[in-house]
């Protein structure tokens, strides 16, 4: 769920950052404006946590744009980020056989052998902001830059760290593809580019705010020197400044999150976050669709896409260029 070169300054740190990955340009080739998809045409998506301003932003959008193109979309989503969870609705899925999936996988590798068997059977199957990693799996990968947006996160930090003291990066779990970029690309940044500041080993929440608190109140217990945080998701940036916020560490300890959802933006104005890097789960929905009725209609699909991400600060959160990229709570 899930992510944003930038700056030697916290003014150009807080501007609108695009980042777009090779191959982009060719997103629109087969876009919205093109013709109605065939009658009959059925869609599935399958999004990693369906209660999750990101993915309600991405299937808002995603139905938006199947209306637009004359074809069926459907909606499940996973109750919690869990392979046990999601198997389960692919194999639904799976016996339906629809013309198109687009799915957040929840695990790199567990569910490959089920979007394998969907895949063979006929079904064009677009993995939408996480992937998995047998690079069979999938006409199109469409999802962030989070290796960038880590690295984004790490420079922003550091210089509002004044690049002294120690940071911590505490995630999800390890095996869910974006937020492992994410992590690599903070802690390669930090590590080449920011050595006065001491990097603490990753902590894992299991996308539980309650554990998120708890660990950034103990880490901060055993490091009191502890000057940033880089909150891999939303629900680890809500336990994160619950956690600083008991601790009467908000605003001292500087806190740079993913992901633009409402109880982030009301963080941001409250001081207890202070840097966003949002993604565009809009417009990866809107390509997750294009691209699927692109390999139905076998057109010309675009392998890889990236979609633009911006970093929004409390001075510019209002600026109608950044604002659009704050998540929905529904559509």
């Amino acid at each position: 769920m899930l992510g944003s070169s930038r700056p030697g300054t916290i003014a150009r740190s807080c501007a609108v950052l695009a980042l777009v990955v090779a191959g982009t340009a060719a997103c629109g080739s087969d876009g919205g404006s093109g013709p109605a998809g065939s009658k009959g045409t059925t869609l599935k998506l399958i999004t990693g946590v369906k209660s999750d301003p990101f993915y309600i932003t991405m299937a808002c959008a995603a139905q938006a744009e199947a209306e637009k193109r004359g074809v069926k979309l459907t909606v499940d989503g996973s109750a919690q980020w869990d392979v046990a969870v999601q198997r389960p609705i692919v194999d639904s899925v799976a016996a339906s056989r629809p013309d198109g999936l687009l799915i957040s996988p929840v695990d790199t590798a567990a569910l490959t052998p089920a979007l394998s068997q969907l895949q063979n059977s006929g079904t064009k199957v677009v993995l939408v902001d996480t992937t998995v990693s047998d690079t069979s799996i999938g006409v199109s990968r469409i999802s962030s830059d989070n290796e960038a947006g880590g690295r984004t996160a790490a420079k922003a930090l550091a210089e509002l760290m004044g690049d002294k003291g120690s940071a911590i990066v505490i995630s999800v779990k390890p095996g869910v593809s974006t937020t492992d970029a994410r992590i690599k690309g903070f802690s390669e940044e930090m590590k080449a580019n920011h050595p006065a500041i001491t990097l603490l080993p990753v902590l894992y929440d299991n996308d539980l705010p309650a554990t998120a608190a708890s660990q950034i109140q103990a880490t901060l217990a055993a490091h009191p020197d502890l000057g940033g945080v880089f909150a891999g998701n939303t629900n680890t940036a809500q336990g994160v400044s619950t956690g600083l916020q008991a601790a009467g560490r908000q605003g001292k300890v500087k806190v740079a999150a993913f992901d633009a959802e409402p109880d982030e933006i009301t963080a941001l104005k409250n001081g207890t976050l202070d840097i966003l890097v949002a993604q565009d789960p809009a417009g990866i929905g809107v390509q997750g669709v294009d691209q699927a009725l692109a390999a139905i209609e076998k057109k010309e699909v675009t392998a890889q896409i990236g979609t633009t991400m911006v970093a929004i600060t409390k001075a510019n959160m209002d600026d109608p260029a950044v604002s659009k990229y704050i998540y929905k709570a529904a559509c």
